[in-house]
């Protein structure tokens, strides 16, 4: 039995609420169970220097947990003078998630920041904060399209994140706090829609994993992130 007392295959609650902050180009508060991530997507008229005159755009994350998003409160990254590697880590990771559905050339040569700050933690920040930043994109992009600022749709299908595990020797999805912190293996699954693979990050913590085990999350996450596409495409159309 799950701490949660959810069947393996069992999600939590996914909301999605659209147009949650009113100057950002795109937004919304992605809540998977009490995890929650505000995402916004800034639209830059700019391009990293390395990228003038290619004819091509770019699309970035950043990521950040607020001081009371977890049980005790953590120092702003801002007073310590610097990011944790961790923070660098996970946001270079939404980076290229959302990259991977984007065509560049067709966004022009601006420049889309995806800033995805954690409200509160459950386990599954980076997981939600990517499935956050594709819908807080959409909005940003439609933007763009009825402005008639771009011709084209630069984004080529969606993607998603969730977190698989293996927790007292059964595979589960979307894992909480309670089970990520006893997990034997730990695993996020970036997924595209249509059946692709964007990323994998898969590690034994308490036990190491067989073949047949990495197949089952990856069966598991497929679940999870049609659950997840679902709610994306019924948040745009809002």
């Amino acid at each position: 039995m799950r701490p949660s007392g959810r069947a393996p295959d069992e999600m939590r609650a996914i909301t999605i609420e659209t147009g949650f902050t009113r100057h950002a180009e795109g937004s919304c508060l992605v809540s998977f169970g009490d995890t929650r991530v505000l995402c916004t997507a800034s639209v830059e008229e700019r391009i990293p220097p390395w990228l003038r005159g290619k004819g091509e755009g770019w699309v970035t994350g950043e990521y950040s947990m607020l001081p009371r998003a977890t049980h005790t409160r953590g120092q702003r990254e801002a007073a310590r003078g610097k990011q944790s590697g961790r923070t660098q880590e996970i946001q270079r990771l939404i980076g290229r998630s959302l990259r991977a559905v984007v065509d560049l050339k067709k966004l022009g040569e601006r420049q889309v920041v995806l800033d995805c700050d954690v409200i509160q933690a459950d386990g599954g920040t980076r997981t939600a904060s990517i499935s956050g930043a594709w819908v807080a994109l959409r909005l940003a992009v439609d933007g763009l399209l009825k402005a008639g600022t771009i011709l084209d749709d630069p984004i080529t299908a969606q993607v998603a994140a969730i977190s698989c595990g293996i927790h007292n020797g059964a595979p589960v999805l979307d894992l909480d706090y309670d089970e990520d912190s006893s997990a034997d293996a730990d695993a996020n699954f970036v997924l595209i829609s249509g059946g692709k693979i964007a990323e994998v990050q898969a590690t034994a913590e308490g036990a190491c994993y067989d073949e047949e085990g990495l197949l089952r999350l990856l069966r598991l996450a497929r679940i999870g992130c049609d659950k997840v596409f679902a709610a994306q495409l019924e948040a745009v159309k809002k």
